[in-house]
């Protein structure tokens, strides 16, 4: 077994979960992320932990799916009570087909979504952590060979996490301590604004000990207050969601609301997202990618939005981590991240002040100061 699977476990059990001797654990393994979850085993048996495996199948869900002809229960009180009592959640993903629920109505996902959203919040409460390991089907996804993809995958998880999570906090200092955010690319097909005011941002650093819990991350997200978004953002990353691509999407947001959109391609699929709940027109995240450790799309959204230049925005629901204690912010059953590259002829201001130009921060030597009007 390639040795950097090894790693790869290691610092999922030790650095992103924190798992100590005695915690519960759930091990949600994909079809194709075998050999991750055997390391992964090994090291929670090393460190004492108790461990639950579930098996996370595609093929397995087209096949409920497209059979069920009744509306949704919600999920019985065995599921829910899984992860009642489990610590941590490890979710391996590693598809062998990446468009294996294609065929599966948008109406019957929307559905099944609706009816987990219970369990989905008791997941969510535990030390949840997913990340992916690198299998053909997602290097065929990412117009990689095998061989190239599994350097792609590992130059990303396996980082200094430390250090980056030093640089990442001057940002969330920024965000913390501004009340407006704007994003607005030379050629006008994005400006968009929204206060921030009163929101804590997240230093994504590939653990739950920065209320992270995605790994590869390498992002700081925050909350937008919801009815100020305003304006309109070009989401020019393509994006495998649903088991569809959408591309070149444009939405405008009037008053926090979604008032317009379309794409070139995935139009349909965009309009089933956001037709979920009224929740799902508006954002609930905001997040900006730092990890440059990912230098190239890869049409899966757990590396692209950490991307460095790039900025994601997810419709749906926010993270409770952003929202003053006592808040609720937005609430949907989804949360689907659209990411636009700011790389070049772009910036973000906060406060009306450039703290990223060109893809560089204002703290790195590159930064370049000029602003769009």
């Amino acid at each position: 077994m390639d040795d950097r699977i090894h790693q790869h476990a290691s610092v999922l059990v030790d650095w992103s979960a924190r798992i100590t001797a005695g915690d519960n654990v759930v091990v949600s393994v994909a079809e194709g992320a075998h050999d991750l979850a055997v390391a992964v085993a090994d090291v929670l048996g090393e460190r004492g932990a108790n461990i639950v495996t579930t098996y996370n199948s595609a093929e397995i869900s087209r096949a409920y799916l497209r059979a069920h002809e009744t509306g949704f229960e919600p999920a019985p009180a065995h599921e829910q009570a899984l992860y009642d009592n489990a610590d941590s959640v490890l979710m391996l993903g590693g598809d062998r087909n990446t468009t294996a629920t294609a065929d599966v109505s948008g109406e019957t996902k929307q559905a099944a979504a609706q009816a987990q959203k219970q369990v989905r919040e008791a997941r969510m409460s535990t030390d949840w952590v997913s990340t992916v390991h690198p299998t053909r089907a997602l290097a065929q996804q990412a117009g990689m060979s095998y061989a190239r993809y599994q350097d792609f995958v590992y130059d990303a998880i396996l980082r200094d996490w430390e250090t980056l999570a030093e640089e990442m906090e001057r940002l969330k200092q920024r965000l913390d301590d501004g009340s407006e955010l704007r994003v607005v690319s030379d050629d006008g097909k994005t400006d968009l604004t929204m206060s921030i005011d009163n929101r804590t941002a997240v230093n994504s650093a590939a653990s739950v000990a920065y209320d992270s819990h995605n790994l590869p991350s390498g992002e700081v997200f925050t909350a937008p207050v919801e009815t100020t978004v305003s304006g309109t953002v070009h989401f020019d990353v393509p994006m495998m969601i649903h088991d569809s691509q959408i591309r070149d999407a444009v939405v405008t947001f009037e008053d926090g609301t979604v008032v317009e959109y379309d794409a070139t391609a995935g139009a349909e699929t965009l309009a089933q997202i956001l037709d979920t709940d009224p929740g799902a027109r508006r954002l609930g995240e905001v997040g900006i990618g730092m990890n440059r450790g990912i230098d190239q799309i890869t049409n899966n959204i757990l590396f692209d939005e950490k991307m460095g230049d790039t900025v994601h925005f997810a419709v749906g629901r926010a993270y409770d981590a952003c929202l003053p204690a006592g808040e609720s912010g937005n609430d949907s059953a989804v949360h689907v991240d659209l990411i636009t590259d700011i790389g070049s002829g772009a910036q973000i201001e906060i406060d009306n002040e450039v703290i990223q130009r060109n893809g560089r921060f204002q703290w790195e030597p590159e930064f370049d100061s000029s602003k769009v009007s």
